[in-house]
């Protein structure tokens, strides 16, 4: 029996990896088949003019390019607000926190990292439904800003965590060589780790980035619209492109209206891939021995 288990246990990882990529092909390939080439002008500026409509000075009706500057404002404040957190907590994780201290702080990290995004995105309504009962008619409304509030809350802890790896992974000699000369420990921490653990620690902003771009839940409770425009301000409603696709293949009243969804969905899919394979290439980066030194 034992000299089995090694066979089934290797016959059943066969199995399952074989399962995974044909599910995945069929339901990549089913895309792009309803799809086609999405990254057209029609698809994206629709009837609109594409060089007045970027300058904005004409807006967009029949096309994506609504959802795509929503989707890259709500990245942008998102990732802008949870960035220097995420960093700050994970190298506070790495080099100064120590015994039970440590243990809560990274216990409370894995608990808001499993809070499922419908949690966070109720947490961002209930702060809307706070302010405008603390501040009738002042307080910050269903918008741009309070999602990606929202969102960066929900990728923090992913931050923190990949940060403080990072910091953990580096070699003692390289951490301690700046303290050997003299140099302080934020000044070790400043000029000496951060840049040495820089490719993980941007492989996990890539991460976040795409985490942002494809929630949906926290969004829907929080600001996005079917039909907004493009967001004249962070206080004002926004389109974005997985709520597109999950409002427009539920409410859709035409077959062109659901071909649209499914040129979000690739482009939405694409972006994601071209992230993740970013975040590969810096993780290969780093963790390459024969790179060491160049």
């Amino acid at each position: 029996m034992k000299r089995r288990l090694p066979l089934l246990v290797d016959v059943f990882s066969f199995i399952a990896f074989f399962v995974y990529t044909v599910v995945f092909a069929v339901v990549i390939l089913y895309l792009i088949r309803r799809a086609g080439f999405p990254f057209t002008v029609e698809s994206v500026f629709g009837s609109a003019d594409p060089v007045r409509a970027l300058l904005l000075r004409e807006p967009v009706f029949d096309g994506l390019f609504p959802a795509i500057s929503g989707t890259f404002l709500l990245v942008v404040i998102s990732v802008g607000i949870a960035v220097p957190v995420g960093i700050g907590t994970g190298v506070w994780l790495s080099e100064y926190a120590k015994g039970a201290l440590y243990h809560v702080m990274t216990l409370f990290l894995d608990i808001l990292a499993g809070l499922p995004s419908i949690v966070i995105g109720l947490f961002g309504f209930s702060f809307i439904l706070l302010c405008h009962r603390l501040f009738p008619g002042k307080g910050p409304g269903f918008s741009i800003i309070v999602s990606g509030a929202s969102l960066s809350v929900l990728v923090l802890p992913y931050l923190a965590r990949s940060t403080e790896a990072a910091l953990q992974s580096l070699d003692n000699s390289v951490k301690t060589a700046a303290l050997s000369l003299g140099a302080s420990r934020m000044e070790n921490i400043r000029y000496v780790l951060l840049p040495k653990a820089s490719p993980s620690i941007l492989s996990g902003i890539l991460l976040s980035i795409a985490r942002c771009a494809e929630d949906t839940a926290v969004i829907m409770l929080t600001g996005a619209v079917a039909s907004a425009g493009v967001p004249s301000g962070v206080f004002q409603r926004f389109e974005a492109l997985p709520f597109y696709i999950f409002y427009t293949s539920s409410q859709y009243t035409c077959p062109s209206e659901l071909d649209r969804a499914f040129d979000a969905s690739v482009i939405l899919i694409f972006l994601s891939t071209v992230l993740f394979g970013v975040s590969l290439v810096l993780n290969k980066t780093v963790s390459d021995p024969a790179t060491e030194g160049k």
